[in-house]
């Protein structure tokens, strides 16, 4: 097939882009080139800032492709702007949307694309049911030919997968645990939750890939292992040597007393218990199936991180935070105590 990728190097579009590559296929990345390293050598570029559409408009004239993957829209106007450039030049346009779109807090713990998509917690989330809408109805109304995927929490060798962490990313967490400091875990840390491998997830994406069965169709795609947070965080210790130190804040805490965004990733998504359903991604991609367990993925992705002090970011920001959300709960309970 011939496939644009809109983006094409992030945490999940990477393993899809080296999945395609090395099967062969005529792949275009379009992005601004500042992170193409790793990329496999067969695959051919086209260096724009999709924002700038008339700039893409003419980098693209003349071409057309059998897929065109969009993985940076995240606003209705980025994809009223692809459908604009896209629209009859395109079989298929996958669009990734978000599991966290879907109704917080839910009805029911296992979800299916036929959970209802309503998040009052979180803007992103309802800014990805926005564009969903749009484009849906563009293929009611026009035929535009789009697929939506929902991942959940979907991680690479990059980036540990964490319930609480700070702007700069996982390593400040993953630092904690190893020099023995408590680390705030949200709740009591026995909701479940599930992480996916990007690996895994390419295989899903890949699979519904040129199959018209998937047009106007929306699919999650996820491992089918649930775990705890309590199981989460326990594999990053495990793979570090040490011994966990778990400090429970309740999530709703978390969001009150902090200026990160908890209100959203906590309460609009990860303290709530969630099952995904994977049936009608199977009943397309019948050879489906997760490999990579929440364990393993975790043992990787730290000894990946440890071997590469590029990816060590340090946050004294939140590392600070964290110690003061602990000192100051600390003292309550004192006071309680009394």
């Amino acid at each position: 097939m011939k496939i644009l990728f809109i983006g094409g190097t992030g945490t999940i579009s990477m393993a899809i882009t080296k999945l395609l590559a090395s099967q062969g296929h005529e792949l275009y990345l379009l992005n601004r080139g500042n992170r193409n390293e790793g990329v496999p050598a067969n695959v051919r570029f086209i260096k724009c800032d999709i924002s700038d559409e008339k700039d893409a408009a003419e980098k693209l004239a003349g071409m057309e492709f059998d897929c065109v993957g969009e993985f940076i829209g995240f606003v209705p106007e980025q994809v009223e702007r692809d459908i604009r450039l896209f629209k009859g030049k395109t079989k298929q346009y996958i669009y990734i949307s978000s599991a966290s779109a879907y109704q917080k807090p839910p009805q029911g713990y296992v979800i299916t694309e036929g959970t209802p998509l309503e998040n009052p917690y979180w803007e992103y989330s309802r800014n990805k049911k926005a564009c969903e809408k749009l484009l849906m109805d563009s293929y009611l109304n026009d035929g535009f030919p789009v697929t939506i995927v929902r991942p959940s929490h979907t991680y690479d060798e990059r980036s540990v997968p964490l319930g609480v962490h700070g702007n700069g990313g996982s390593w400040q967490v993953v630092k904690r645990i190893m020099e023995g400091k408590p680390v705030i875990i949200h709740g009591d840390g026995s909701s479940l939750w599930t992480i996916t491998h990007n690996s895994d997830f390419a295989k899903g994406y890949v699979g519904l890939m040129g199959d018209p069965r998937a047009i106007g169709e929306t699919f999650h795609i996820t491992s089918d292992e649930s775990r705890s947070w309590n199981e989460i965080y326990g594999y990053i210790a495990e793979a570090l040597g040490v011994t966990l130190k778990p400090y429970y804040v309740a999530s709703q805490t978390l969001a009150d007393m902090s200026d990160y965004d908890f209100t959203g990733s906590l309460i609009g998504d990860k303290s709530n218990s969630v099952v995904f359903d994977n049936s009608k991604l199977r009943s397309i991609v019948p050879d489906f199936k997760a490999e990579v367990t929440a364990r393993e993925g975790i043992r990787r992705t730290v000894e990946y991180i440890l071997a590469h002090p590029e990816y060590q970011n340090g946050d004294e920001e939140f590392d600070i935070w964290c110690d003061k959300v602990i000192a100051a709960i600390d003292k309550m309970k004192g006071e309680f105590s009394k």
